[in-house]
Protein backbone atom coordinates (compact mmCIF):
# COMPACT_ATOMS: atom_id res chain seq x y z
CA UNK A 1 0.00 0.00 0.00
CA UNK A 2 1.40 3.41 -1.00
CA UNK A 3 2.26 5.82 1.79
CA UNK A 4 0.37 9.10 1.96
CA UNK A 5 3.21 10.75 3.87
CA UNK A 6 4.34 14.03 2.33
CA UNK A 7 7.94 14.48 1.20
CA UNK A 8 10.26 17.12 2.60
CA UNK A 9 12.63 19.23 0.57
CA UNK A 10 14.62 22.44 0.60
CA UNK A 11 15.05 25.28 -1.85
CA UNK A 12 18.52 25.73 -3.34
CA UNK A 13 19.84 28.62 -5.41
CA UNK A 14 21.66 27.97 -8.66
CA UNK A 15 20.84 31.15 -10.64
CA UNK A 16 23.60 31.89 -13.18
CA UNK A 17 26.25 29.78 -11.41
CA UNK A 18 25.41 26.33 -12.72
CA UNK A 19 28.89 25.31 -11.61
CA UNK A 20 27.36 25.17 -8.11
CA UNK A 21 24.79 22.54 -9.09
CA UNK A 22 26.72 19.50 -7.86
CA UNK A 23 27.62 21.14 -4.55
CA UNK A 24 24.05 22.33 -3.95
CA UNK A 25 22.55 18.92 -4.69
CA UNK A 26 25.12 17.32 -2.41
CA UNK A 27 23.93 19.61 0.39
CA UNK A 28 20.35 18.41 -0.14
CA UNK A 29 21.51 14.80 -0.01
CA UNK A 30 23.61 15.45 3.11
CA UNK A 31 20.47 16.70 4.84
CA UNK A 32 18.76 13.42 3.95
CA UNK A 33 16.07 15.18 1.93
CA UNK A 34 14.61 13.57 -1.21
CA UNK A 35 13.40 16.72 -3.01
CA UNK A 36 14.27 20.31 -3.71
CA UNK A 37 13.10 23.37 -5.57
CA UNK A 38 15.75 25.17 -7.61
CA UNK A 39 15.93 28.96 -7.79
CA UNK A 40 16.90 29.40 -11.42
CA UNK A 41 17.83 32.26 -13.73
CA UNK A 42 15.13 32.17 -16.38
CA UNK A 43 17.45 32.67 -19.35
CA UNK A 44 19.75 29.79 -18.41
CA UNK A 45 20.29 27.48 -21.37
CA UNK A 46 19.24 23.91 -22.03
CA UNK A 47 22.86 22.88 -21.52
CA UNK A 48 22.73 24.50 -18.08
CA UNK A 49 19.56 22.53 -17.43
CA UNK A 50 21.21 19.28 -18.43
CA UNK A 51 24.05 19.96 -15.98
CA UNK A 52 21.50 20.57 -13.25
CA UNK A 53 19.67 17.36 -14.15
CA UNK A 54 22.90 15.35 -14.02
CA UNK A 55 23.80 16.78 -10.61
CA UNK A 56 20.35 15.95 -9.22
CA UNK A 57 20.45 12.42 -10.64
CA UNK A 58 23.90 11.83 -9.20
CA UNK A 59 22.56 12.62 -5.72
CA UNK A 60 19.16 10.95 -6.16
CA UNK A 61 17.25 14.22 -5.72
CA UNK A 62 13.86 15.01 -7.26
CA UNK A 63 13.52 18.61 -8.47
CA UNK A 64 9.88 19.54 -7.89
CA UNK A 65 9.96 22.91 -9.66
CA UNK A 66 12.25 25.44 -11.27
CA UNK A 67 11.70 28.69 -9.37
CA UNK A 68 12.28 31.17 -12.18
CA UNK A 69 13.93 34.56 -11.66
CA UNK A 70 13.69 36.76 -14.76
CA UNK A 71 16.70 39.00 -15.37
CA UNK A 72 16.56 42.63 -14.43
CA UNK A 73 15.98 44.67 -11.32
CA UNK A 74 13.66 43.42 -8.57
CA UNK A 75 13.23 45.29 -5.30
CA UNK A 76 11.53 43.34 -2.54
CA UNK A 77 9.61 46.10 -0.80
CA UNK A 78 6.31 47.99 -1.05
CA UNK A 79 7.71 51.10 -2.74
CA UNK A 80 9.64 49.78 -5.73
CA UNK A 81 8.39 46.20 -5.78
CA UNK A 82 5.20 46.95 -7.76
CA UNK A 83 7.24 48.39 -10.66
CA UNK A 84 10.15 45.92 -10.64
CA UNK A 85 8.92 42.41 -9.81
CA UNK A 86 7.58 39.78 -12.18
CA UNK A 87 5.30 40.21 -15.20
CA UNK A 88 3.07 42.93 -13.77
CA UNK A 89 5.30 45.93 -14.63
CA UNK A 90 4.43 46.91 -18.20
CA UNK A 91 7.87 48.42 -18.82
CA UNK A 92 9.60 45.01 -18.64
CA UNK A 93 6.76 42.57 -19.38
CA UNK A 94 7.56 42.06 -23.06
CA UNK A 95 11.23 41.45 -22.32
CA UNK A 96 10.51 39.03 -19.49
CA UNK A 97 7.78 36.93 -21.08
CA UNK A 98 10.18 35.05 -23.45
CA UNK A 99 12.39 34.24 -20.47
CA UNK A 100 9.56 32.24 -18.92
CA UNK A 101 8.94 30.49 -22.25
CA UNK A 102 12.60 29.46 -22.27
CA UNK A 103 12.43 28.27 -18.67
CA UNK A 104 9.34 26.19 -19.43
CA UNK A 105 11.08 24.46 -22.32
CA UNK A 106 14.20 23.79 -20.25
CA UNK A 107 12.15 22.42 -17.34
CA UNK A 108 10.24 20.06 -19.63
CA UNK A 109 13.42 18.91 -21.38
CA UNK A 110 15.08 17.93 -18.07
CA UNK A 111 12.00 16.29 -16.59
CA UNK A 112 10.91 18.96 -14.11
CA UNK A 113 7.13 19.08 -13.96
CA UNK A 114 6.57 22.77 -13.22
CA UNK A 115 7.98 26.28 -13.19
CA UNK A 116 7.20 28.74 -10.40
CA UNK A 117 7.59 32.48 -9.96
CA UNK A 118 6.33 35.64 -8.31
CA UNK A 119 4.13 37.17 -10.99
CA UNK A 120 4.29 40.45 -9.08
CA UNK A 121 1.88 42.81 -7.36
CA UNK A 122 -1.19 41.70 -9.35
CA UNK A 123 -3.75 44.53 -9.27
CA UNK A 124 -6.93 43.84 -7.32
CA UNK A 125 -9.02 45.79 -9.84
CA UNK A 126 -9.82 43.34 -12.69
CA UNK A 127 -10.26 46.25 -15.13
CA UNK A 128 -6.81 47.71 -14.39
CA UNK A 129 -4.75 47.73 -17.61
CA UNK A 130 -1.83 46.14 -15.78
CA UNK A 131 -4.11 43.32 -14.62
CA UNK A 132 -5.38 42.73 -18.16
CA UNK A 133 -1.88 42.89 -19.63
CA UNK A 134 -0.49 40.53 -17.02
CA UNK A 135 -3.23 37.97 -17.68
CA UNK A 136 -2.54 38.10 -21.43
CA UNK A 137 1.19 37.58 -20.88
CA UNK A 138 0.47 34.72 -18.50
CA UNK A 139 -1.78 33.08 -21.07
CA UNK A 140 1.20 32.99 -23.45
CA UNK A 141 3.48 31.48 -20.80
CA UNK A 142 0.89 28.99 -19.57
CA UNK A 143 0.10 27.87 -23.13
CA UNK A 144 3.78 27.06 -23.69
CA UNK A 145 3.83 25.18 -20.39
CA UNK A 146 0.82 23.17 -21.57
CA UNK A 147 2.48 22.41 -24.90
CA UNK A 148 5.52 21.15 -23.01
CA UNK A 149 3.40 19.06 -20.63
CA UNK A 150 4.27 20.97 -17.46
CA UNK A 151 2.46 23.22 -14.96
CA UNK A 152 2.83 26.87 -14.05
CA UNK A 153 2.73 27.66 -10.32
CA UNK A 154 2.12 31.08 -8.76
CA UNK A 155 4.22 31.84 -5.70
CA UNK A 156 1.98 33.57 -3.15
CA UNK A 157 2.68 36.82 -1.40
CA UNK A 158 2.32 39.96 -3.46
CA UNK A 159 -1.36 39.59 -4.25
CA UNK A 160 -4.45 38.95 -2.13
CA UNK A 161 -5.75 35.36 -2.16
CA UNK A 162 -8.93 36.34 -4.03
CA UNK A 163 -6.92 38.25 -6.65
CA UNK A 164 -4.80 35.16 -7.22
CA UNK A 165 -7.93 33.02 -7.50
CA UNK A 166 -9.45 35.42 -10.04
CA UNK A 167 -6.24 35.41 -12.09
CA UNK A 168 -6.25 31.61 -12.25
CA UNK A 169 -9.92 31.60 -13.25
CA UNK A 170 -9.37 34.26 -15.92
CA UNK A 171 -6.53 32.29 -17.50
CA UNK A 172 -8.74 29.24 -17.34
CA UNK A 173 -6.39 26.35 -18.14
CA UNK A 174 -5.95 23.13 -16.19
CA UNK A 175 -2.16 23.31 -15.78
CA UNK A 176 -2.14 26.08 -13.17
CA UNK A 177 -1.16 25.67 -9.55
CA UNK A 178 -0.01 27.56 -6.48
CA UNK A 179 3.22 27.30 -4.55
CA UNK A 180 1.89 28.42 -1.18
CA UNK A 181 4.40 30.43 0.80
CA UNK A 182 2.54 31.15 4.04
CA UNK A 183 5.28 33.45 5.31
CA UNK A 184 5.00 35.61 2.20
CA UNK A 185 1.28 36.12 2.71
CA UNK A 186 2.09 37.38 6.18
CA UNK A 187 5.20 39.38 5.30
CA UNK A 188 3.42 41.21 2.46
CA UNK A 189 0.37 41.75 4.64
CA UNK A 190 -1.93 40.12 2.08
CA UNK A 191 -3.65 37.49 4.19
CA UNK A 192 -3.68 34.82 6.84
CA UNK A 193 -2.33 31.66 5.18
CA UNK A 194 -4.71 29.35 7.04
CA UNK A 195 -7.72 31.32 5.86
CA UNK A 196 -6.23 31.59 2.35
CA UNK A 197 -6.54 27.82 1.98
CA UNK A 198 -10.33 28.31 2.03
CA UNK A 199 -9.99 30.62 -0.98
CA UNK A 200 -7.55 28.75 -3.23
CA UNK A 201 -6.66 25.52 -1.44
CA UNK A 202 -7.65 23.31 -4.37
CA UNK A 203 -4.83 24.80 -6.46
CA UNK A 204 -1.97 24.31 -4.00
CA UNK A 205 0.68 22.04 -5.55
CA UNK A 206 3.71 22.95 -3.47
CA UNK A 207 4.34 24.59 -0.08
CA UNK A 208 7.26 26.62 1.22
CA UNK A 209 7.97 25.82 4.84
CA UNK A 210 8.85 29.35 5.86
CA UNK A 211 7.69 31.55 8.71
CA UNK A 212 7.30 35.27 9.24
CA UNK A 213 5.44 38.22 10.67
CA UNK A 214 3.11 40.91 9.36
CA UNK A 215 4.64 44.26 8.28
CA UNK A 216 4.97 46.93 10.94
CA UNK A 217 5.40 49.90 8.59
CA UNK A 218 4.21 50.84 5.13
CA UNK A 219 7.46 50.49 3.22
CA UNK A 220 9.19 47.28 4.34
CA UNK A 221 8.07 43.66 4.31
CA UNK A 222 7.42 41.86 7.55
CA UNK A 223 10.31 39.95 9.08
CA UNK A 224 11.09 36.37 8.09
CA UNK A 225 11.54 34.06 11.09
CA UNK A 226 12.86 30.56 11.73
CA UNK A 227 10.07 28.03 11.41
CA UNK A 228 7.89 27.98 14.50
CA UNK A 229 8.77 31.53 15.58
CA UNK A 230 6.34 33.41 13.31
CA UNK A 231 2.61 33.29 12.62
CA UNK A 232 2.42 30.65 9.86
CA UNK A 233 1.20 27.94 12.29
CA UNK A 234 2.10 24.80 10.33
CA UNK A 235 0.44 22.42 12.86
CA UNK A 236 -2.90 23.96 11.81
CA UNK A 237 -2.03 24.69 8.19
CA UNK A 238 -0.88 21.24 7.12
CA UNK A 239 -3.95 19.22 8.18
CA UNK A 240 -6.13 21.81 6.46
CA UNK A 241 -4.14 21.50 3.25
CA UNK A 242 -4.26 17.71 3.37
CA UNK A 243 -8.03 17.87 3.79
CA UNK A 244 -8.14 19.86 0.53
CA UNK A 245 -6.20 17.11 -1.25
CA UNK A 246 -2.65 18.46 -1.03
CA UNK A 247 -0.07 15.76 -1.70
CA UNK A 248 2.97 17.71 -2.91
CA UNK A 249 6.35 18.40 -1.36
CA UNK A 250 6.94 20.61 1.65
CA UNK A 251 10.00 22.69 0.77
CA UNK A 252 11.94 24.40 3.55
CA UNK A 253 13.07 27.94 2.79
CA UNK A 254 15.22 30.09 5.06
CA UNK A 255 16.34 33.35 3.48
CA UNK A 256 19.67 33.74 5.24
CA UNK A 257 23.06 32.14 4.52
CA UNK A 258 25.85 30.40 6.34
CA UNK A 259 25.85 27.96 9.27
CA UNK A 260 22.74 29.47 10.85
CA UNK A 261 20.75 28.73 7.71
CA UNK A 262 21.74 25.06 7.92
CA UNK A 263 20.88 24.97 11.62
CA UNK A 264 17.48 26.53 10.97
CA UNK A 265 16.76 24.08 8.14
CA UNK A 266 17.57 21.14 10.43
CA UNK A 267 15.35 22.62 13.13
CA UNK A 268 12.53 22.99 10.61
CA UNK A 269 12.93 19.34 9.59
CA UNK A 270 12.34 18.28 13.20
CA UNK A 271 9.28 20.46 13.54
CA UNK A 272 7.77 19.31 10.26
CA UNK A 273 8.39 15.56 10.50
CA UNK A 274 5.34 14.88 12.71
CA UNK A 275 3.14 16.85 10.26
CA UNK A 276 4.07 14.90 7.13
Amino acid sequence: MASDKLELGVIVTIMDSVDKAEAEMAKVADLGLPTCQVAWQGDNSLEDGKRLRAAADMCGITITTLWVHPPGRAVWDFLQGPTTIGLVPSATRNQRTPVFLNAARVAAAIGVESITTHVGFIPENPTDKNYLGTVEALKTVVATCAEEGIEFWFETGQETPVTLLRTIEDIGTDNLGINLDPANLLMYGKGNPIDAVDVFGQYVRGVHAKDGEYPTDGTKLGVEKPLGEGRANFPVLMPKLKARGFSGALTIEREISGPQQVADVKHAMKLLDPLL
